[in-house]
């Protein structure tokens, strides 16, 4: 009977002694395959996979999932579109399987033979289809629109007959339009997608696209007069040129593609604009509160409302890396435009679809944050960096896409009477920071209303509050879609659970649970087959930062860590996505701790953890304390839900988790149980009240209570949970020591840069996470911590009142260490 491989240990023998090995993982046997997805078809048991390894022996193993089941990822929001919810989807899309995108045979093309098979690539990108195109006479459409006259005759007032008048504001119109957009060239186009096929290849073991997820977004592009807009996630400056080349092969059509505030140079820009990016004019970046006045507002409004009018996809970063889970300024002002052209009624609807990206490896990865501020990019730095990509493996990507749901009804669910409703952060959560007034908590916490700016209208405050919206949402449903790559949970246990090193029959064993955890919430993952596979090919890509050491007595290999700044940064990079799935029960468990330190002082030694009972009431309180505390879009949760569901969802899942369970009150047992019990008496029946009582009373509620337990085969989650968190918490309590630094009243650029130049002096914040210090401003500015004030020279930021005094700034430093004190 062959042998069968499993997490306890390695086949392989290893040399003598404690020698560190630079090749201490061997290739995987020809055949296994740790990339390629777990087909829903497969022959014979679809749990167990063959392969032959190098002694020759054939050897069955398991393949890491929950039998056939895999998540189906994508749906959308039941609260905000609950029409959309059944649309385009059907429960057999689930079943379609993976296909691996830049893998093109010449099935993919009209012909056959052996030449086909050498050129195929070349063929098929030379037979795809461009089903629509903006209109040749784009030009004259702009200029002959309404708004963009009413815009040029109220500047050529008093000279309405002037023809010099006319044709100078017919010029600066196309000029404004040739910085916005170039017309597409077929040409360059097919010989650009491929070179990028060759790249991709090159790059990736494969591009993963779910077939179902596919089917979907086709079934929505052949809806009548309705066009698509894609929302997606930002990873790399590959990004924009990934997603072209897939909607392009997968008959989608050529995405207009808009490029955020990263500069490029005109030749990189000319190059980006003839195969389908769209830019921002420069003057409109630099003052953006103009968008509705002038030319540049006009042409660009008009522009937008015939790229949607022609049914040509368009695609919006909402993103801009490595400002993970924020919404950058140019995508709120393309969505911006993109609904004032339905409310306008330019187009009857848009069907959005957000797309999540995933790598095993970042293109450009944590080395993108260094660049900013740099000089604009250029077609040479990018060429270079493609040829420095080819001798690096960069593991295997995913694209998913989720169901696409209507605007329109989005906005009717979310614009009446809703955009302003709710507190303000200042007034629930000061309060029970400073100690001032009893806290706000205690009442049912719905939503939480950040204000626009006070020069806006009323009409535009609403405009801006649901834009913001609908960026949020769609942000959180891309990250929600995205799968979990097998080298970020490799990186999540080494950063998380294991510092200090791990024997590699035991980090198989925890990948097999970790993955497990994340398919039980419903997120799927990037990746299929061998358990020992998987973990070396996430090692191999680690490599840079690991040291390994072969334990010939043992017959064991262990992985160490590096325990430096840059490698601790780059685990933490490549870890980024597992905060989001379990951003529920990370929170669930700092409340934990939190309520775990306030009890500490009046516990005695030998009261052990199972001993604790916790309130339902005061962990509801410390939930939502955090909640309020850390913005919804940094842990990936979608904005819509009230913050006392989220709080009572939170509590469910610790108990679906096994770190809580129902403690059984005493007068519970008595009522509800009545079973003899060897442990206690049972009450008499004539000791009992059988009295009528009035049903409306609210009197004598038994309040809920849970007792702390070790989840089974979890050992230590609870900790883990913590420690996902507190990256983020550490971020924002030396975001506070860093508040009495500064001279006040400043501006907020030099603000944020020298808060990160004061995290930076740490050596675990060598190089600090500028999208966790926009946050904590972010934060600090809602709460009232720091106000702005008019200057001539722009607004500034100072100290509230409130928090001129170290002792206020000490009590908002002790509320957010109580969640994450060791």
């Amino acid at each position: 009977m062959s042998p069968q491989l499993s997490s306890r240990g390695l086949s392989r023998t290893h040399p003598q002694g404690l020698i560190p090995a630079p090749n201490a993982l061997p290739k995987p046997p020809w055949g296994a395959d740790p990339t390629g997805p777990a087909s829903p078809h497969s022959s014979g048991d679809p749990n167990m996979k063959n392969w032959v390894c190098d002694s020759g022996q054939k050897l069955e193993v398991f393949i890491p999932f929950l039998g056939k089941y895999r998540p189906f990822l994508g749906r959308c929001c039941q609260t905000c579109t609950p029409k959309s919810w059944d649309g385009f989807y059907h429960k057999h899309l689930s079943s379609l399987g993976f296909r691996n995108a830049i893998r093109v045979t010449e099935e993919d093309t009209r012909y056959r033979g052996w030449l086909v098979r050498r050129i195929c690539g070349f063929l098929a990108v030379w037979d795809w289809k461009v089903p629509v195109d903006i209109p040749r006479d784009l030009p004259d459409r702009i200029c002959c629109s309404r708004r963009v006259q009413d815009v040029a005759t109220g500047r050529s007032h008093g000279s309405r007959g002037d023809g010099t008048a006319h044709r100078r504001w017919k010029e600066k119109t196309l000029k404004i339009l040739a910085e916005i957009q170039a017309p597409l060239s077929l040409l360059m186009l097919r010989l650009c997608n491929w070179a990028l096929l060759k790249l991709l290849n090159r790059l990736f073991l494969g591009v993963q696209l779910h077939r179902g997820q596919l089917e979907m977004v086709l079934r929505a592009a052949r809806t009548p007069n309705v066009p698509l807009v894609f929302l997606s996630t930002h990873k790399s400056h590959l990004d924009g040129l990934l997603l072209t080349f897939l909607l392009f092969s997968q008959g989608l059509g050529v995405p207009r593609v808009t490029v955020g505030s990263q500069a490029c140079s005109p030749r990189l820009r000319a190059l980006l604009a003839r195969l389908g990016a769209i830019f921002l004019p420069s003057r409109m970046e630099q003052a953006p509160s103009d968008q509705e006045e002038g030319l540049l507002g006009a042409v660009l409004a008009t522009y937008v409302e015939e790229v949607l009018r022609s049914r040509q996809p368009l695609l919006i970063f909402l993103e801009e890396p490595p400002l993970a889970l924020h919404l950058s300024a140019p995508a709120q002002q393309w969505l911006a435009m993109v609904y004032r052209a339905v409310r306008d009624g330019a187009i009857p609807d848009v069907l959005l679809v957000p797309v999540g990206i995933a790598y095993d490896v970042i293109p450009g990865g944590s080395q993108q944050e260094g660049a900013r501020g740099a000089q604009p990019l250029g077609l040479g730095a990018c060429l270079w960096a493609a040829c420095g990509t080819l001798r690096q493996n960069r593991g295997c990507a995913r694209v998913d896409f989720a169901q696409p749901f209507s605007l329109q009804e989005f906005v009717a669910k979310n614009l009446v009477g809703r955009s302003c409703g709710g507190k303000r952060l200042e007034e629930l959560l000061l309060p029970t920071i400073l100690g001032t007034c009893p806290s706000q908590l205690d009442a049912k916490v719905t939503e939480v209303w950040s204000p626009g700016p006070t020069s806006a209208t009323g009409v535009e405050v609403e405009e801006e509050i649901l834009v913001t919206k609908l960026g949020l949402h769609s942000l959180s449903d891309g990250v929600a879609c995205s799968a979990v790559m097998a080298v970020g949970i490799t990186a999540a246990l080494l950063l998380h659970k294991h510092r200090e090193g791990v024997f590699l029959s035991r980090l198989m064993r925890d990948f097999a649970w970790l993955l497990e955890e994340i398919l039980l919430r419903q997120r799927d993952v990037g990746f299929s087959g061998q358990l020992h596979a998987l973990v070396q090919h996430s090692l191999t890509l680690l490599r840079a930062r690991l040291t390994l050491y072969h334990l010939a007595p043992i017959g064991d290999v262990l992985v160490v860590p590096e325990a430096s700044a840059v490698a601790l940064r780059e685990l933490r990079y490549h870890s980024a996505d597992i905060l989001p799935v379990f951003a529920s029960e990370a929170v669930g468990a700092c409340a934990i701790h939190a309520l775990l330190m306030e009890m500490l002082p009046f516990l005695g030694v030998t009261v052990g953890p199972s001993s604790i009972v916790l309130s339902q009431d005061e962990l509801h309180r410390k939930t939502l304390e955090l909640l309020l505390l850390l913005p919804l879009n940094l842990l990936g949760l979608q904005p819509c839900q009230p913050l006392d569901c989220l709080s009572q969802d939170i509590v469910d899942k610790l108990l679906l988790c096994g770190l809580l369970e129902a403690e059984e009150l005493e007068s519970e047992r008595w009522v509800c149980d009545l079973a003899p019990r060897p442990s206690c008496s049972r009450r008499p029946l004539a000791g009992m009240d059988f009295t009528d009582s009035d049903s409306d009373s609210q009197d004598e509620v038994p309040k809920r209570c849970f007792k702390l337990s070790e989840p089974q085969g979890s050992p230590g989650l609870l900790l883990f949970l913590c420690r996902l968190l507190r990256p983020v918490l550490r971020t924002y309590a030396r975001a506070v020591a860093f508040l009495d630094r500064p001279s006040w009243p400043q501006p907020e650029p030099a603000y944020v840069e020298a808060l990160l130049q004061f995290l930076s002096e740490e050596d675990a914040f060598e190089h600090p996470d500028r999208s966790l210090a926009l946050s904590s401003l972010q934060t600090f500015k809602e709460m009232g911590v720091l106000e702005e004030v008019r200057a001539p020279a722009g607004p500034l930021l100072r100290l509230a009142r409130p928090f001129q005094s170290s002792a206020s700034r000490g009590k908002l430093e002790a509320f957010i260490q109580q969640f994450t004190r060791p």
